[in-house]
């Protein structure tokens, strides 16, 4: 049975200009090592043009376990508004592509969306060092979060910056560190049985090391549980 760990360690850092919330759980479950052999039985596929790996559903249980233990932490932390927090997203997640076969848009930073109380959450459960999640922030614009009043301005300045000669190219791989088009403002590295949540649309990409294991078996690679959490404002 999936059930928090009372042990769970929170963190909550503010990095940046923006200091937009990133809330870090270590010890997060009490029996993580469940959630392995769950994936080990499951079928991963690739459904996204955009995430480098493959995908499988995680357990409703998992769901449940998240909320019924960190909905009040997350309402405090992102200071979110009233209403009802569900997962509109929850799989597990294997890193499997080739830095050398990623396209433009998975080697830079990216939003999820421009909404500002929609949460992101990784749950890391591979062993090893395979890397974790890092915020950037813009060079030309300065931007490291984006909302629907930047977006124009986001596009537009990316547009510019695309074929000129600092868009990293197909030998550039994944994303590590500062680059002459963004700059890392923070990183949270990938432990085991760490969770990390922050507000979707923040600058951010995973951090892939060139020896991360990009095997797509759950045992071995680098499995997260990727989730995307959406308040329901309340009905007036």
């Amino acid at each position: 049975m999936l059930s928090p760990n009372p042990a769970m360690q929170l963190t909550v850092q503010h990095p940046g200009n923006e200091q937009s919330p990133l809330l870090i759980v270590d010890n997060f479950l009490a029996k993580p090592e469940l959630l392995l052999a769950d994936a080990c039985q499951q079928r991963f596929v690739a459904n996204s043009p955009y995430y480098p790996g493959v995908r499988a559903p995680a357990p409703q249980a998992y769901q449940q376990a998240l909320l019924q233990s960190l909905t009040p932490v997350l309402q405090e932390v992102f200071t979110l508004p009233a209403g009802s927090l569900q997962f509109s997203i929850c799989h597990y997640s294997l890193v499997t592509t080739p830095p050398e076969q990623l396209k433009l848009l998975q080697r830079i930073p990216h939003f999820d969306t421009t909404e500002r109380h929609a949460l992101a959450a990784v749950h890391y459960l591979f062993h090893g060092e395979q890397g974790g999640t890092a915020f950037y922030r813009h060079r030309k614009t300065g931007f490291e979060t984006i909302d629907n009043n930047r977006t124009a301005t986001y596009f537009c300045a990316m547009e510019a910056e695309n074929g000129g000669p600092n868009i990293p190219g197909p030998d550039a791989g994944y994303i590590n560190g500062d680059t002459p088009l963004f700059t890392r403002i923070a990183e949270a590295e990938g432990v085991f049985n760490r969770l990390i949540i922050y507000r979707r649309h923040a600058l951010h990409s995973g951090s892939i090391p060139p020896h991360a294991s990009l095997s797509a078996n759950p045992a071995t690679g680098r499995l997260t549980i990727s989730s995307f959490i959406d308040l329901q404002p309340e009905q007036g």
